[in-house]
C-alpha cells in the first residue's frame, strides 16, 4: 500500500489525504474486508459481548480511516488500537463494578461472590495484568502477531516484550494456580 502524503489545515484543522478521497476510502474497505470479522471475532472473545466487540472494532476502522496516511503496517495497528479500547472498557468495568460493591456492602442482603480460585478465569487473568503486560500478552498471543511487530507498535525492543510476556505467564500461572 503506498503512502499517502498529509496536507495540514484543510477540513476543519484535521490532516486529510492528499490525492483522491475515494483512493482512502478504498483502501480502508479492502483493509476492513480482510480483517474485520477477524478483529471482530477476538474482540469478541476478549469482551465477552458480540455487539460491543462491534463496535469496538468498528471504532478501530473510523480511527484507521482518521489516520490512514500515518499507518504503515494497518494490521497491527488496528489490533493495538482495539487492544486499547479493550483495555478502556474493562477499566470502566472495574471501576463500575468497584462502585456497585460499595453500594451493595452497605445491604443486609449483600453476599460474597463465589470463591475466586474456583471462578478465575485466563480472561480474568489477563484483565488482572498490569497495562504493559496486559497489551502485549493480548498482541501477542491473542492478536497472533509476532514479538517483532509488537514491539514495533508499543515502541519497546523486542527483548522487553520478550520479557513482559514471560513476566504475565509468571504472574497468570500464580493467579490460575498452575505454578510448576
Amino acid at each position: 500500500m503506498a503512502a499517502v502524503a498529509l496536507v495540514r489545515g484543510v477540513s476543519g484543522g484535521v490532516a486529510v489525504p492528499s490525492g483522491d478521497r475515494v483512493d482512502v476510502e478504498a483502501s480502508v474497505r479492502e483493509l476492513y474486508d480482510v480483517h474485520y470479522a477477524r478483529l471482530a471475532g477476538w474482540t469478541a472473545k476478549l469482551v465477552g459481548d458480540t455487539d460491543l466487540a462491534h463496535d469496538l472494532a468498528t471504532e478501530a476502522f473510523l480511527k484507521l480511516f482518521r489516520e490512514f496516511g500515518r499507518v504503515d503496517e494497518p494490521r497491527p495497528w488496528l489490533y493495538t488500537v482495539t487492544a486499547n479500547l479493550v483495555r478502556d472498557h474493562w477499566r470502566k468495568r472495574g471501576r463500575e463494578a468497584a462502585a456497585y460493591q460499595r453500594h451493595e456492602a452497605g445491604r443486609d442482603d449483600f453476599t460474597t461472590d463465589a470463591d475466586h480460585a474456583t471462578t478465575l478465569t485466563v480472561r480474568d487473568a489477563v484483565e488482572a495484568l498490569p497495562d504493559r503486560l496486559r497489551v502485549a500478552v493480548l498482541l501477542h498471543y491473542f492478536a497472533d502477531l509476532p514479538v517483532a511487530t509488537v514491539a514495533r507498535q508499543l515502541e519497546k525492543s523486542e527483548g522487553t516484550i520478550k520479557r513482559d510476556l514471560f513476566d504475565a505467564r509468571q504472574r497468570m500461572a500464580t493467579m490460575l494456580g498452575e505454578t510448576r
